[in-house]
């Protein structure tokens, strides 16, 4: 049976990093998403910077569900390449020093033949960064941006590189908001998924396009994607992630409490 493993992107909040985790526990989140450019950095990140933030988590019975690592760039751009490989992998290790296993970003455009040299660069380079992931026991997730398609390259390029040298966070909104299916997507990568974002999203026909709302008040098919990773044994968290524009906390909360809902 799914677990609930109930998470917040912190950012979300729109608040200070200490106060911020105060108001998730507040309100039900029992994993945090952070990033790792911004709020926590690896360069921070001393033995005793750990320990600390360890110990402040812990006083919220909060652990980190995830480490956002957002980067200028994807790894097939040469500019910055090696800032960029090492930066990756310093967001692991200190990702699983702080209890995590995924550190998630963009990897950038995939291409429809992997079989190009200049496929090759993206190939080589996430092989470089799974192979760190062996050693340091965390791991990179692509986002599924809007531009990623139906999933299929990112399936790809998954079955392209050696074994467990990248996997998948799922976002559904991101596949709506790209005239995609979520459902259809979820089929293809339920396997590599380790992180899941609650997102929903609705297409705006007067738009002529999607556009995010509250969690609840979309398409997604939540019962649909749930009951796949149910049947894969997700053992991951459910992330709300969700920037309002109004009210942040409150819809954050909402976005909990329809989470719990969902599993009632």
């Amino acid at each position: 049976m799914l677990q609930l493993k109930k998470a917040l992107r912190l950012e979300c909040l729109r608040q200070p990093f200490r106060k911020a985790l105060q108001t998730a526990a507040q309100i039900g989140a029992e994993g945090i998403e952070v990033n790792g450019r911004t709020e926590i950095k690896p360069q921070d990140m001393s033995r005793t910077a750990v320990r600390h933030l360890r110990k402040m988590l812990a006083d919220y019975r909060l652990k980190v569900s995830a480490v956002n690592f957002p980067t200028r760039s994807g790894y097939a751009t040469r500019d910055l390449f090696e800032q960029r490989i090492e930066g990756t992998k310093a967001a692991m290790s200190m990702a699983y020093e702080l209890g995590c296993t995924v550190v998630a970003n963009d990897i950038g455009p995939i291409p429809d033949d992997l079989s190009l040299p200049e496929s090759r660069t993206l190939v080589e380079a996430l092989a470089d960064i799974g192979q760190h992931g062996q050693k340091c026991g965390a791991w990179l997730a692509a986002k599924t941006v809007t531009s990623a398609g139906d999933g299929s390259r990112l399936k790809n390029l998954i079955l392209e590189l050696p074994v467990h040298s990248l996997f998948v966070d799922f976002d559904p909104a991101s596949f709506l908001l790209g005239e995609h299916s979520a459902t259809e997507a979820m089929e293809v990568l339920a396997d590599q998924v380790v992180n899941f974002r609650a997102r929903d999203a609705v297409r705006d026909f007067s738009l002529g396009r999607g556009v995010e709302v509250q969690l609840g008040r979309g398409s997604i098919d939540w019962a649909a994607l749930l009951g796949k990773l149910e049947q894969k044994n997700y053992s991951g968290f459910i992330a709300v992630d969700r920037d309002a524009e109004s009210d942040p906390v409150l819809q954050c909360a909402q976005g909990l409490e329809y989470l719990q809902n969902l599993f009632q």
